[in-house]
């Protein structure tokens, strides 16, 4: 299984809400060749982590089926992005558009990236919860710990279904 986390929390490119630009990329997703969106989890409205005064985000994750190289995803990933007018600056800055690569289909990778699971997926509220959503019986290919424990363990962080 594939899991992609979006997220935004800036208006989009014409004004839209974050909500919007979100639901626009959940609707690319399913345009990219060779992949099926089988899922997408209800939107959450989160704060910021780490927390930073910037306006709360709306996040959600989709879980996909299909086979993609990590590098071809990201490229596709970071296209959709760019479409969504998301403009890459300093990490964790406010943005209109962001696509995280969570998990694809267990691979384990470490160099060249995509660092596969995600690096900071199991610190995160905001993935976690919508990734329960999708994937109930997902776990965490290195921590063999499915996503709802690894979101029970977290201090509280923000996060409530829209």
């Amino acid at each position: 299984m594939i899991l992609i986390a979006i997220g935004a929390n800036l208006p989009g490119t014409h004004g839209e809400h974050p909500l919007a630009a979100c639901r626009a990329a959940a609707e690319a997703l399913r345009g990219l060749p060779g992949l099926r969106v089988l899922a997408l989890s209800p939107w959450y409205r989160t704060a910021p982590q780490p927390p930073s005064g910037q306006p709360d985000y709306i996040n959600g994750v989709a879980r996909l089926e299909g086979e993609a190289d990590p590098a071809w995803l990201m490229a596709r990933l970071h296209a959709i992005e760019a479409l969504g007018g998301r403009v890459r600056g300093e990490r964790n800055a406010p943005r209109t558009l962001d696509l995280d690569l969570i998990d694809l289909n267990g691979v384990l990778r470490s160099d060249p990236g995509p660092v596969l699971p995600h690096p900071r997926a199991h610190q995160r509220a905001f993935v976690l919860l919508p990734l329960a959503d999708v994937a109930p019986a997902w776990v965490h290919p290195l921590l063999g710990q499915g996503a709802a424990a690894l979101a029970a363990g977290l201090e509280p962080q923000g996060i409530a279904r829209l």
